[in-house]
């Protein structure tokens, strides 16, 4: 991932967000892109229990990440990778139950914009800005904003990339930039609040 559009986030940030929105797109239900994900997954910094071709058939409730070992020696980067993968996978339930309330039109419209290899990364942010402003429309108001916003973006990478899976790779760091620039606070103080505690609880209300 270009480091010029992370928006000043550190290292450790960036993985945050690329571990985040790589677990939910691996957790979420019907994909038509097991190929392409396996693909990304070599070319990011996440655990081996994550990665698609491991012996074992990825769950669709993401049980194959608790296949992280536990003991004395685990590090504390080693805990959190773990807390974003169980975040991931209450985020990507959600999603699942929201994803045939996504208008098609605004997928085919989204999926067609990524086409376009002309477009910058900063013009495919605007185009990703602008379907989550349409389909944050449809939803009620009384659901925290950010939460929203952060389910939104990362239903719409889903179903891009359903769409049309040779477009995952682009629309993957494309929606992990603009989290890092517009939800990075709200993602970070997620992980924090549900370092001892059920992520049901955070991020599904």
């Amino acid at each position: 991932m270009d480091p010029k559009v992370s928006n000043g986030a550190c290292l450790q940030q960036e993985h945050i967000t690329d571990l985040l929105v790589f677990g939910f797109l691996q957790n979420c239900c019907s994909s038509n892109f097991h190929q392409e994900l396996q693909a990304l997954g070599h070319e990011l910094p996440v655990p081996a229990c994550l990665r698609e071709d491991d012996d074992d058939e990825l769950q669709t409730d993401g049980s194959r990440c608790s296949r992280i070992v536990r003991g004395s020696d685990e590090t504390e980067s080693e805990s959190q990778e773990e807390i974003i993968q169980n975040i991931a996978r209450q985020l990507a339930q959600i999603g699942d139950r929201m994803d045939s309330s996504i208008p098609s039109r605004v997928v085919n419209n989204l999926a067609m914009e990524f086409m376009n290899v002309n477009l910058s990364e900063e013009d495919r942010k605007d185009c990703l800005s602008a379907a989550l402003e349409v389909v944050m429309e449809t939803y009620p108001k009384d659901m925290e904003k950010e939460k929203t916003m952060l389910m939104l973006t990362m239903l719409l990478a889903k179903k891009v990339a359903d769409h049309t899976p040779s477009l995952l790779r682009g629309v993957f760091h494309t929606t992990v930039n603009f989290i890092n620039q517009n939800l990075l606070t709200y993602v970070r103080n997620l992980v924090r609040n549900v370092r001892t505690s059920d992520v049901s609880s955070s991020a599904s209300h």
